[in-house]
């Protein structure tokens, strides 16, 4: 089941979700809509690695924008603080944002439950597009549990701005 956008509000003012900062003309019938933080983040090296911090570069967004490339990743965060003891939350792009080619947080859309932070958007755009801090670019949707309940304690917890992978902190016995 998914909360409905006067849920979101109800829950929100029950303590139940968290959504902050709160604008109640960021409700959707089914989502709130998320903005986009001051920075991004993109990776400088050719080749990425799965077991290696990857090198990466934070710019602050001008106030005419910054244009996103094809075929590089840009990581940016949300404005709000969201997240849930009680609700999985799930990140996906805004319509209107798709229709212009940019896929945002397209294959990494749930949010653990117990997770409370700044969501990382991972985008990528088929042609280049400028985006402004500020803009509506993705929205969160919360889906009812089923089951007991363990609150996520990982390694993105609580966090602030875009976050680059930390895939690398999850091997197992490998050897640099």
């Amino acid at each position: 089941m998914i909360l409905t956008g006067p849920d979101i509000v109800a829950e929100r003012e029950r303590g139940r979700l968290v959504l902050d900062p709160f604008h109640p003309s960021q409700v959707q019938p089914n989502s709130y809509d998320l903005t986009l933080g001051p920075t991004l983040v993109y990776y400088t090296s050719e080749v990425l690695d799965t077991r290696a911090e990857n090198p990466s570069v934070e710019v602050e967004i001008p106030e005419d924008g910054f244009v996103l490339e094809p075929h590089r990743v840009y990581l940016g965060s949300s404005v709000e603080v969201l997240g849930s003891n009680h609700y999985v939350p799930r990140i996906s792009s805004r319509s209107g944002a798709a229709r212009l080619g940019l896929f945002s947080h397209c294959t990494a859309e749930l949010i653990d439950i117990g997770s409370i932070g700044q969501t990382t958007f991972q985008f990528h755009t088929v042609k280049p597009l400028r985006v402004y801090a500020g803009d509506r670019l993705g929205q969160v949707a919360f889906h009812r549990v089923q089951g007991d309940i363990v609150l996520y304690d990982g390694k993105y917890q609580g966090s602030r701005g875009p976050q680059p992978s930390k895939i690398h902190l999850d091997t197992v016995g490998a050897t640099a």
